[in-house]
């Protein structure tokens, strides 16, 4: 039986609205006085007007088991009032309110106790994509093409949740990136973008970004936010949309689960809610008015997200694409899920994202008796790896939001207790995902997808420690902050090797039972270069750089790399309306960072460090920076920065001149 069941529905207009609006039944007083629990008529006389009328509505839903443990009147009358008005927001949470909500699950529910096939009659193909490599011809036409287009983008964070699965207690947008300079997720983000706006923003167009947040992450996401402000981008530039919740659902027919006497167990919905917000905001339209033409989503702990954006625009021009899905290679039987196209005989056919546990039965029921298996000839499955990145088009997204009011596709997938499939494990909810949009759309809308290595796009933190070690174990990538923080390092020593330059690998380590290798630290600033032919532009010859694996590498502003020999750590910060080029004739060496394990239990050290298991170590840092310096541009020759101007006059002067540069020992 396929995992979880989904529930289609026909997106044209009055069908839609009807289904989704479902009349509310009118019963009169006296009918609800007759199916009221005796408890509940006790308390009548204390309800408002408005808290009858929801009343009613729960009633002839048959939801009577909320009151049947109501205290006489003048007993806890404050938590009557206050579960009813979490009622009533959880009914202007839910499309269609409450009752719509309960009539879609009962449907859902009825179905997957059925065990019914939510791809009955389909059947999957191959999708319509691109695979690149990064530095390859192939990779730099499609990064070209897409160039022009990276000042019309709007950014949507799906940030909803906090980092209790990742051990912390905080919002994971907070979390360090990296700990050499611990830049937050939000906060790169935040410069990533500003660089984008500067280099190839067009006509003054501020790049928008809007983040979906939670009851949980609302008031912390503003509070990280207000005290960086705003990391550099106006006010403006940032929304923030939250997400309610829904009713849980702890039986068959759709009944609302308590978790205490006056309190409903509500569940998020699912982050396809933020198709949902964008519309009901307006902030989709807002932003097409203002010019942008595209919009991506990207998840809230992959800080590798943005450095293929400018090939998958120009994948998306070059293939007239409404929606494409970044993605990664990915294994047979991988918990990854994977993109497909399915038709069906009639054809009709939707290129989507089919999770793991569905794609192995779809695959067996259909077109191979292997199900999930990998292709001989590149050992990978042919349906590219989903890693929740997406691009849309952003006109005709928002012509599908306003047909669709912003409304996913809902699935249920319960947990029985046994066969006979009548008792829940835990409470359970409609769900809706971000990436089942391509389920509205007509079989002539275009959709695809752009593959591209994991090391330069996909490495997520989302998993503790304990979790992470048992995914090594199982044979799965562990997606643990300390591996997410290596693979931030690496993507940038990746990119110089394929330069040319000589970039050593650093020992591996081991830390709370996970691997890695945390060095070379290269860390770029968004300000220095973000995608590869930056990268390219900035280093102007590679071949003339060599990096040791135990060095650390940051680098900051309009920075040029002509030659650098480096066996320890070195910062440059070019400061704005200053330039430095490197031509470092000398080894910059030093006794630089060390890694070093700390004990998790041990509270003298942050939180952020005590799920990671150790912390970077600054014994020794060559700081070469213009800050505070008077002139504008200069040259780094591995032990002092050079005033260009001065250095320029020294070149022209005679041997035997008075002439002498102008020295700023770093």
């Amino acid at each position: 039986m396929l995992a979880g069941t989904w529930l289609f529905y026909c997106f044209n207009g009055e069908e839609l609205t009807r289904f989704w609006k479902s009349p509310q039944r009118n019963l009169s007083e006296e009918r609800m006085l007759q199916s009221a629990p005796p408890k509940l008529q006790e308390n009548l006389s204390i309800l408002s007007e408005e808290e009858r009328q929801l009343i009613q509505q729960l009633l002839s839903e048959n939801q009577q088991h909320l009151f049947t443990s109501w205290d006489p009147q003048g007993v806890n009358d404050d938590q009557k009032h206050k579960v009813l008005r979490q009622l009533s927001e959880l009914d202007r949470n839910c499309a269609g309110g409450i009752t719509g909500y309960l009539k879609r699950a009962r449907i859902l529910l009825a179905a997957s106790r059925a065990g019914e096939n939510p791809f009955e009659g389909w059947y999957p193909k191959i999708p319509e994509g691109v695979k690149l490599e990064p530095f390859t011809e192939q990779y730099t036409n499609y990064e070209n093409k897409g160039l022009s287009h990276l000042g019309k983008v709007g950014f949507v964070l799906v940030a909803g949740g906090l980092g209790e699965r990742l051990g912390y207690n905080g919002i994971k947008v907070e979390l360090p990136v990296e700990t050499v300079t611990h830049t937050t997720y939000l906060g790169y983000y935040c410069q990533q973008i500003l660089a984008m706006q500067v280099r190839y923003g067009r006509n003054a167009i501020k790049l928008p970004l809007a983040i979906m947040v939670s009851d949980d992450t609302e008031e912390k996401t503003i509070a990280l936010l207000e005290s960086n402000n705003y990391f550099g981008m106006e006010r403006d530039q940032v929304t923030l949309m939250k997400q309610g919740k829904v009713p849980a659902l702890m039986s068959n027919s759709a009944q609302i689960a308590l978790s205490e006497q006056y309190e409903i167990d509500s569940k998020p919905h699912g982050h396809g809610d933020v198709h949902y917000l964008l519309h009901n905001t307006s902030i989709a339209k807002k932003w097409l008015r203002d010019g942008i033409e595209w919009v991506t989503f990207f998840q809230d702990t992959n800080g590798l997200a943005f450095f293929t954006l400018p090939a998958m625009l120009g994948v998306s021009v070059e293939l007239g694409l409404e929606v494409n899905s970044l993605a990664v290679p990915r294994f047979a039987k991988q918990s990854v899920g994977a993109i497909a196209k399915l038709v069906r005989e009639d054809g009709r056919e939707m290129t989507i994202n089919v999770e793991y546990n569905q794609l192995d039965p779809l695959l067996r029921s259909t077109i191979s008796p292997e199900g999930d298996s990998n292709d001989p000839k590149t050992g990978h499955s042919p349906f590219p790896g989903n890693i929740n990145q997406l691009l849309f088009r952003l006109s005709p997204y928002v012509e599908v939001l306003n047909k669709s009011n912003g409304l996913m596709p809902e699935f249920v997938n319960p947990k029985y207790k046994d066969s006979s499939k009548t008792v829940f494990k835990k409470p359970t909810r409609l769900e809706c995902m971000m990436q089942d949009y391509p389920r509205l759309l007509s079989s002539e809308a275009k959709v695809g997808f752009t593959m591209a290595p994991a090391w330069i796009c996909y490495s997520p933190c989302k998993n503790n420690a304990a979790d992470a070690a048992a995914s090594i174990a199982s044979g799965v990538p562990s997606a643990s902050a300390y591996t997410a923080e290596c693979e931030q390092y690496r993507v940038f020593a990746e990119m110089l090797r394929r330069l040319g330059a000589s970039v050593e690998v650093g020992e591996s380590l081991n830390f709370l039972g996970i691997s890695g290798t945390p060095s070379p630290r290269i860390v770029f600033h968004p300000s220095f270069a973000l995608f590869p032919h930056e990268v390219t532009e900035k280093v102007r010859n590679a071949r003339a750089v060599a990096i040791s694996g135990r060095s650390t590498l940051v680098v900051r502003g309009d920075v040029y790399i002509d030659r650098l020999s480096l066996d320890g750590s070195l910062l440059i910060d070019a400061v704005p309306n200053s330039s430095i080029i490197v031509n470092a004739s000398k080894t910059v060496f030093n006794r630089g960072h060390e890694v070093e394990a700390i004990d998790p239990n041990n509270l003298s050290f942050i939180e952020k460090d005590r799920m990671r298991g150790y912390i970077i170590k600054a014994n020794e840092v060559k700081t070469v920076t213009t800050h505070a310096l008077t002139s504008s541009d200069f040259t780094f020759d591995g032990v002092n920065l050079i005033d260009a101007e001065a250095l320029e006059i020294n070149h022209r002067a005679n041997n035997n001149s008075d002439s002498c540069c102008s020295f700023f020992n770093c």
